[in-house]
């Protein structure tokens, strides 16, 4: 089986049992993000490529823990020998830290308003990273919006601010607003990543009430006259009742401007919860389509230095995973 059948497979399989030895050093706890509330998750890799697998009891796959963080994983009638990765914050080799970890904003598919998490101060923030710092090569930073967009803003800077004596690329994931990126770049930020969710602007305005996609749109056009190709991102979640032909104008459309598409499966959370994850047939078409497009707009995403597309163990990454 190839790498990219593979990895379709288990990203579409939901959570793994791990038998075996304890793990716990290899276990990461998310509090945003696809994991945020679970149980955790581990990150497997073989050779030079990752995916990221949630832990629990419910899916199909099987990770059989040999001790040492060597392991095998089982999916389907398939077996692959890998490894355990280390984390650093939340991923392997990067310092990768949710600023605020509560949102006044109710995204269907989001965990992170119902967890009601608290605002990390400047100061933990740089502590957590000095703890790390002889295990990252970048820091990203993404956040909730506890009060409003603009305070949150302020607060991430100061963040950033704190962070350049480490001396590796910021990345930067927030909701953004009118010059919002000016700002970013202003600090030193490498990479922007600013999402637009979901594939259509109806299926945005039903799962994200109160947010302005077409705002997103204007911030990342002028993300990329700033920041330039291959710096700036953006996630559309496959699974929110999209059909591929309106995912493929989606992503085209985000390339055509310069934006790479970090295409991520629904992770079932939120009031969704019961909702299906996308097949692993469907996020093989359409990885295909994502690699294809962004080859047309000569668009790399090999080239991140910081957030998903440098991890790459939530989605599948053209370039990368094929």
């Amino acid at each position: 089986m190839e790498w990219d059948e593979l990895k379709a497979r288990v990203l579409a399989g939901g959570p793994a049992r791990i038998e075996g030895p304890p793990f716990d050093q290899y276990l990461a706890v998310s509090v945003a993000g696809p994991g945020a509330g679970g149980e955790g998750s581990v990150f497997f890799s073989a050779g030079n490529r990752r995916v990221r697998i949630p832990v629990g009891n419910e899916g199909d796959l099987v990770l059989e823990h040999l001790g040492e963080g060597n392991v095998v994983l089982r999916v389907g009638g398939e077996t692959i020998v890998g490894r355990l990765e280390p984390i650093a914050l939340h991923c392997p080799r990067q310092a990768y830290i949710t600023v605020s970890g509560g949102c006044i904003y109710h995204c269907r598919y989001c965990r992170v308003p119902a967890l009601g998490g608290r605002r990390k101060s400047v100061e933990e923030i740089r502590e957590m990273v000095d703890l790390v710092r002889d295990r990252i090569d970048a820091i990203s930073i993404t956040s909730g919006v506890v009060n409003d967009p603009e305070e949150e803003e302020e607060h991430v800077i100061s963040v950033i601010r704190a962070l350049k004596p480490f001396s590796v690329p910021i990345g930067v994931s927030i909701y953004p607003v009118s010059g919002t990126p000016d700002r970013l770049l202003a600090e030193g930020v490498a990479e922007v990543k600013f999402n637009v969710e979901a594939a259509t602007d109806e299926i945005f305005h039903t799962m994200c009430p109160g947010l302005d996609r077409q705002e997103i749109f204007r911030v990342l056009a002028r993300s990329v006259k700033l920041f330039g190709r291959n710096r700036v991102y953006s996630n559309v979640i496959i699974g929110l009742g999209e059909t591929d032909r309106e995912m493929e104008e989606c992503i085209r459309e985000l390339a055509a401007m310069g934006v790479i598409p970090v295409v991520r499966p629904l992770n079932p959370a939120g009031e969704l919860d019961a909702w299906p994850r996308p097949s692993a047939e469907r996020l093989l078409r359409l990885f295909r389509v994502h690699s294809r497009t962004l080859r047309e707009e000569g668009l790399d995403p090999c080239s991140a230095v910081t957030m998903c597309s440098a991890c790459t163990g939530c989605d599948l990454v053209p370039g990368r995973d094929a």
